[in-house]
């Protein structure tokens, strides 16, 4: 009679598989992905190195899994700021970014692993994953402000992924290990980044204005 795993070793599989990856991504906030070893991981986890190849076959496919948990995580969170429909489509853009931004730079090691760390290509995978998961929940904003008459049309696709590229590569200097994170520049950083990105949205006035100034 073949064996059939129980609810409770099913459940204990589950606990051990989530402490694994929570352990992995207590890591790479501690040390970034050069520091992620699977012995590194299973220390923390409090298992043996077997355990984790049980769940996982290499390291590769534990921080894939890892980073598609905390990107996951991040893009709720950014589609959160933006949720609010009864603030201008600037408003919701500006708040995205700026809490994305500060939630970087508060963990600067963590977030520098997810956004531009050298990594496995697995794990690269999942970091584009990431990248368009931030695009498809801007264009989402960005089509609504035109529905609205607070953008002028335009390639939102186009906009959005340009704008998920220009926060990131803006970012990865001060998020990696020899860049200056004293806070008077963070909040320099911050500032400029919502403002080229609030400069690079296609709004309706600029387009009267322009209109107006070669009639």
């Amino acid at each position: 009679m073949p064996y059939r795993p129980t609810e409770r070793t099913e459940a204990r599989k589950a606990r051990a598989r989530e402490a694994i990856v929570a352990a992995a991504l207590d890591q790479l906030a501690d040390g970034g992905y050069a520091s992620a070893t699977v012995q590194a991981v299973a220390g923390r986890a409090g298992v043996a190195t077997g355990t984790v190849y049980r769940h996982f076959p290499s390291k590769a496919d534990l921080f894939a899994e890892a980073f598609r948990l905390a990107s996951g995580h991040e893009t709720e969170i950014f589609a959160a700021t933006m949720a609010d429909a009864d603030h201008t489509t600037q408003a919701r853009v500006a708040a995205a970014v700026e809490a994305f931004a500060r939630r970087a730079l508060a963990a600067p090691t963590r977030a520098y692993a997810l956004i531009a760390e050298p990594v496995d290509p697995a794990v690269e995978a999942e970091r584009l994953i990431f990248r368009r998961g931030y695009r498809d929940v801007l264009v989402e904003v960005l089509r609504e402000g035109v529905a609205r008459g607070e953008l002028e049309p335009h390639d939102s696709e186009t906009v959005a992924a340009a704008l998920v590229g220009a926060i990131g590569e803006a970012l990865v200097g001060p998020l990696s290990p020899a860049a200056d994170h004293g806070k008077r520049r963070h909040e320099s950083l911050i500032a400029a980044l919502v403002q080229f990105c609030l400069n690079a949205l296609p709004k309706k006035e600029e387009a009267h204005a322009r209109a107006r100034a070669h009639a």
